[in-house]
């Protein structure tokens, strides 16, 4: 076996990836701290096709020296925007018919590995603070919450890991959209 050179990889040009059809798919960071995180996440997003990411609240925006270290690039190819108010940006997405999950352990949520996403024709995820998770009202507000099954002692995964399982297991459950 030999490792794969960058070059033998076969990646989309940043224009090729603007192009190219996406998972019905939106991001959406609420009041993230951490600027690696944010970073992580639109790197995630790039490697799965993920339509559009809103970063709102206290969540920084690109073009920032922390955030770049992290998505390497991946804030050029990646479709974003900066939505002060998620609540607002909630009722957006629902108005367009887009059915709003947040990434939570709550009441009620349905565990990542038993959601269908059958008869879903666009979705929006939301991860919400690292110290708090999401908002109470945002979990309200939204139309599903998801939840990663962990077996451990520990009560949480860090954002980034999140929103790598959240997103591969989606992209599976997406690809023949694409």
């Amino acid at each position: 076996m030999r490792k794969l050179k960058n070059s033998e990889l076969g990646r989309l040009e940043i224009q090729e990836f603007k192009e190219a059809k996406k998972i019905p798919l939106i991001i959406i960071l609420d009041n993230i701290r951490s600027l690696n995180n944010i970073g992580s996440v639109f790197r995630t997003a790039d490697a799965f096709l993920v339509e559009k990411i809103y970063l709102c609240g206290i969540t920084a925006q690109p073009p920032h020296k922390e955030i770049h270290k992290t998505a390497l690039g991946a804030t050029e190819s990646v479709t974003w925007e900066y939505r002060e108010n998620v609540m607002d940006l909630i009722a957006d997405l629902q108005n367009e018919r887009v059915t709003v999950a947040s990434i939570e352990q709550a009441e009620n949520s349905l565990y990542l590995n038993e959601f269908s996403a059958q008869g879903i024709t666009r979705l929006a995820v939301i991860f919400g603070n690292e110290v708090k998770g999401v908002q109470q009202k945002v979990v309200t507000a939204s139309d599903l919450c998801l939840e990663i099954p962990q077996f451990g002692t520990k009560h949480s995964l860090n954002i980034s890991v999140s929103c790598g399982v959240v997103l591969w297991d989606l992209f599976q459950k997406f690809k023949n959209v694409v």
